[in-house]
């Protein structure tokens, strides 16, 4: 007998009917850069259709997005004090505490709110934490990362997204917010973050990149895939409510067998190298963008990813391709 699967692809409809892999708004979340002043929109030369903010133009850009049904945002702080001790990152007054209590009075639960939680945007040297003797210090790092997500936190953030990859750092944020009574603020650990040369267009955009050497010693080696379910199973035990993979596209092996290996929801980071690769094929004709676009966001839900953030989410969402 001869078997026919192509019976199953003859038309959209259905297609549509027999899909393995669905996509829904309901995964993305939608990256914003804040920075300090007023009416500030200022677009980002690496990452086409992708702005620095101050608090009042993101309300405005928020309110657009939520009316998309965008409904999840991801905060990154820039263009605060730059010291050695990166305190400003925890000032209660920072601008990303700012614009959590901004969107959290304008929108309130309307809008879930997740803060990034790094030291490399508020120190003078780039790196994520603590610098002594040309090596970031571990536990001084976490004290701050701890710090800095009360500060978030206490402003009303709903989610707090470590992403510097030091050792018992989402055990030292728990226990933190924990006692201030805290304890039903989410974590998301960027439990498996490698040292990708995709990051490029993100430093520009968050004026981080390191002043010397590299992050090596603290980000991932994307050549131990079996090392990742380590970090990921150390994270989960110390309290982390999502696992997130980064960067996304070329690792998803590694978000597979991240899935295979936990019940916790697999989010995944889809980079800005990844983003601005893609925008500058499409500008020069030489890809079809939108098609690119979403095979890339189906290729990331196949592997297992159940949250999806992305630089793309608005422009998926306005152009109506899901």
């Amino acid at each position: 007998m001869l078997i026919r699967p192509r019976r199953l692809r003859k038309s959209p409809i259905l297609r549509e009917m027999v899909a393995e892999t669905r996509l829904s708004k309901d995964m993305f979340i939608y990256p914003y850069f804040v920075v300090p002043g007023k009416n500030v929109v200022h677009g980002i030369d690496a990452m086409p259709g992708v702005s620095h903010f101050s608090v009042d133009t993101l309300l405005k850009d928020v309110e657009k997005s939520l009316s998309l049904g965008i409904n999840k945002v991801l905060l990154f702080g820039v263009g605060e004090e730059k010291t050695e001790d990166a305190s400003s990152s925890y000032d209660k007054h920072s601008v990303v505490a700012n614009a959590v209590r901004v969107l959290k009075r304008e929108f309130s639960d309307d809008l879930y709110v997740i803060t990034d939680v790094c030291t490399c945007a508020y120190t003078t040297h780039g790196h994520c934490g603590i610098l002594e003797h040309d090596y970031v210090q571990n536990d001084k790092t976490v004290d701050v990362l701890a710090k800095m997500a009360l500060s978030h936190a206490q402003a009303g953030a709903d989610m707090i997204a470590p992403s510097d990859m030091m050792d018992g750092r989402i055990l030292g944020i728990r226990e933190k917010l924990d006692q201030h009574n805290l304890e039903n603020t989410a974590i998301m650990s960027y439990s498996i973050k490698f040292a990708s040369a995709y990051y490029g267009p993100f430093r520009e955009a968050a004026d981080s990149a390191p002043g010397k050497g590299d992050r090596k010693a603290y980000q991932m080696d994307f050549r131990n895939p079996r090392e990742t379910m380590r970090e990921s199973a150390l994270d989960e035990y110390e309290g982390a409510d999502i696992l997130m993979v980064k960067p996304a596209l070329a690792y998803l092996d590694v978000i597979k067998s991240l899935r295979e290996s936990t019940d916790l929801p697999v989010a995944c980071y889809n980079v800005s190298g990844e983003y601005s690769m893609v925008k500058a094929a499409g500008a020069k004709g030489w890809i079809d963008e939108q098609k690119v676009i979403m095979e890339n966001m189906y290729a990331f839900s196949r592997a297992g990813a159940n949250i999806i953030i992305t630089y793309h989410a608005r422009e998926i969402m306005e152009k109506g391709w899901i």
